[in-house]
């Protein structure tokens, strides 16, 4: 089996050191420009900041409920700069150490309350979401066919909408956008043959992303391509935009209360699904987890390894199902796949270094650009892997 370099926080000119150095402190300035935290926690917010970008990782306080996960999680780690750490553990930490800051698991006056809550609101009450609500108007002209392949490619772009990325994204970024693999023949073959299609769908970003997502959970329910279809999402808040269960019923509400469209009869429908068990919304520990999914737990693999299919929506599903590594593009999918639980598809825009499963033609191609171009959104994927 083929290994690569596992990628680190603070590696120079990296896409990872950029996020930290980069993305993250305009984060801090936007949350405690969002929400009137007070002294005390506006001051840890920014020591975890500095902490951050200069000095060394430092272990949750010994009064929180997963101090001693973390310190399982990070053997090894504590004591050293946050550079040295692998990118995929250390931006989790991050997350989890800033809902320590803010407040979020303390009695008090802040728990509960989600940092990222103000700007999830603003995106899924603003313009672009009311442009594609109406645009929905226009599905039930579509043949079955066309309807499936729209909705399957919002949910693909809606990954754009990440939150995060958009707080360093350049105008460059929202240029024209190519699907470089697409498996989704493969993906609809695999739902229509299966008698009783059970589909487990691991969500990524709130707002315009989780919206087309919960437009494709209705389609696959109506159209019989899903019996049942179980939806997953945070246990908490993290990477800014992550869907939790508040950001599903807020999206949900958002279609029903559309009045007179076709999205307000998709908003029904959902709330109706989730009323008879057809739609279910779970979460577990292990989603906000610095774990590749090679380390699930036996209790979601067992959850999910009786699905007929799998969709991980996102780039960080993306990294954790292949592994945050280094890999030369051409590595095929299937061989990083293979040990989910069950046959997987994997919907996703480009937004960080990990890639596999590309022809040696098009990395060429994507090279001769001489463009970021494993980095930029501009670029998406459908990959399905279907155990042997």
């Amino acid at each position: 089996m083929p290994s690569a370099p596992v990628i680190l926080s603070g590696t120079s000119g990296s896409f990872a050191r950029d996020v930290f150095h980069e993305r993250h402190p305009k984060l801090v300035r936007q949350v405690l420009d969002a929400l009137p935290y007070g002294p005390s926690e506006r001051a840890a917010i920014e020591e975890l900041l500095a902490e951050s970008t200069e000095g060394v990782l430092q272990p949750l306080s010994t009064s929180t409920h997963d101090h001693q996960q973390w310190l399982e999680w990070g053997e090894g780690l504590f004591g050293r700069p946050w550079g040295e750490a692998p990118f995929l553990w250390a931006e989790s930490y991050f997350y989890r150490r800033l809902l320590e800051a803010s407040g979020y698991f303390v009695p008090g006056t802040w728990q509960g309350i989600d940092p990222f809550a103000p700007f999830k609101n603003a995106e899924l009450a603003g313009p672009a979401v009311d442009a594609e609500l109406a645009g929905l108007s226009e599905l039930p002209s579509l043949s079955a066919e066309k309807r499936a392949d729209v909705l399957l490619s919002s949910a693909l772009w809606g990954n754009r909408a990440d939150l995060s990325f958009q707080i360093t994204a350049s105008p460059s970024d929202a240029q024209p956008s190519a699907l470089i693999a697409d498996d989704s023949l493969l993906l609809w073959s695999a739902l229509s043959a299966a008698s009783h299609p059970r589909v487990c769908v691991i969500a990524d970003n709130a707002g315009r992303e989780l919206l087309p997502d919960l437009v494709l959970v209705d389609h696959l329910l109506t159209s019989g391509l899903a019996a049942n279809v179980v939806l997953y999402v945070k246990p908490s808040p993290y990477y800014v935009s992550d869907a939790t269960t508040a950001d599903v019923l807020a999206t949900i509400e958002r279609l029903r209360t559309a009045p007179g469209q076709e999205a307000e009869r998709i908003g029904r429908r959902l709330w109706d699904a989730m009323n008879s068990g057809t739609l279910v919304v779970r979460t577990h520990p292990f989603f906000c987890a610095p774990l590749p999914f090679h380390d699930m737990p036996a209790d979601l693999r067992a959850e999910l390894s009786g699905a007929t299919m799998t969709i991980l929506k996102g780039d960080l599903n993306y990294r954790r199902l292949v592994g945050d590594q280094l890999w030369d593009a051409t590595v095929p999918f299937a061989e990083r796949a293979d040990h989910f639980p069950s046959p997987v598809a994997a919907l996703r825009t480009l937004k960080s270094d990990v890639i596999v499963g590309l022809n040696e033609p098009v990395v060429a191609g994507l090279d001769a650009t001489g463009e970021p171009w494993r980095t930029t959104g501009k670029y998406g994927l459908i990959q399905v892997h279907l155990h042997a």
